[in-house]
């Protein structure tokens, strides 16, 4: 299924599955597919939303495709080359264009590394520059994420939610990627602050040509940035489509249901309104299910 002509990435028939020890006494072991048979492409400069309730196998999509774990079965092609199973060495590469960026910014830092530091450390991996090249490339990054290159000597503890999450960016901004999943980038931050990290998405997108596999909770947020929007369930995905028209028209029960839990920010609307329920027992993901075009670009599993 491919909803773009030339992809930047393609993700095709994608399996994580993870296996459980076995039980004392001999009881059997579990197996979890977190992630079931996932295809999709993203072109370059497209913004790919991913939504979903919480272990519906996201994050895991994510990782799994940058290879920061390895999959079970299935492909992973970026710019047209197989990455699916290939070593460090033959990352390597791969790694300057393709980056992540977490959902806490305190953890993804390291507390022991000053920030400029942290953010020049990729510069030094894959670039033969001076230090003091690399101060000023680091320096021309925070000012790119709208931070004083002042700040550089500080330390992670040192600063706001939303300074980090920047931090973050313009660690993963560093290389000049083409790619980058960022794995529910706001869920951590006030309310006042997501907007700001969101329009610096877009910011970055506009002037670096990026794309993203952006991974989210909040549907509102989703909508605002993303170019076509992808709704896993139980590690499938049951719909994807142009993010308008999964909206305004949502096709499967489990879209249909999480439309209408965002709330209305006028009481007197939001008393009015009927949630739709979801039954897992009938409109789950089942064997045999593929994902079938119903409109343009827009596919529904069934």
């Amino acid at each position: 299924m491919s909803a773009v002509s030339t992809p930047l990435v393609s993700v095709r028939n994608l399996v994580k599955q993870y296996d459980g020890r076995k039980k004392l006494f001999g009881g059997a072991g579990f197996s979890l597919r977190a992630v079931d048979d996932v295809s999709f492409d993203i072109a370059p400069g497209e913004t790919l939303g991913l939504v979903g309730e919480s272990g519906s196998g996201k994050s895991t999509t994510g990782r799994v495709l940058l290879q920061l774990e390895p999959p079970t079965s299935g492909e992973v092609l970026f710019k047209g080359e197989t990455i699916s199973g290939l070593k460090s060495s033959r990352m390597k590469r791969f790694r300057r264009e393709m980056q992540i960026v977490f959902q806490d910014p305190y953890s993804a830092l390291d507390p022991r590394m000053t920030v400029g530091d942290f953010v020049a450390e990729p510069i030094l991996v894959h670039e033969s520059l001076s230090s003091a090249e690399r101060r000023e490339r680091a320096a021309g990054l925070f000012r790119l994420v709208g931070l004083d290159p002042s700040f550089m000597s500080r330390y992670p503890h040192e600063f706001s939610g939303g300074q980090r999450q920047r931090i973050n960016i313009a660690r993963a901004v560093a290389l000049r990627p083409s790619f980058i999943v960022a794995d529910e980038p706001i869920t951590a931050l006030d309310v006042s602050i997501q907007a700001q990290i969101i329009n610096l998405f877009q910011d970055l997108q506009e002037e670096m040509g990026l794309a993203y596999l952006f991974v989210a909770h909040d549907l509102s947020m989703v909508r605002y940035l993303c170019h076509r929007v992808a709704v896993m369930l139980r590690g499938r995905i049951v719909e994807i489509a142009p993010a308008e028209a999964l909206f305004e028209d949502a096709r499967h029960p489990y879209t249909q249901a999480l439309l209408t839990a965002i709330p209305v920010p006028d009481p007197r609307i939001e008393r009015q309104r009927r949630h739709r329920p979801f039954d897992l027992s009938v409109h789950g993901p089942k064997p045999g299910q593929e994902l079938r075009e119903v409109g343009p670009n827009h596919f529904v599993l069934s």
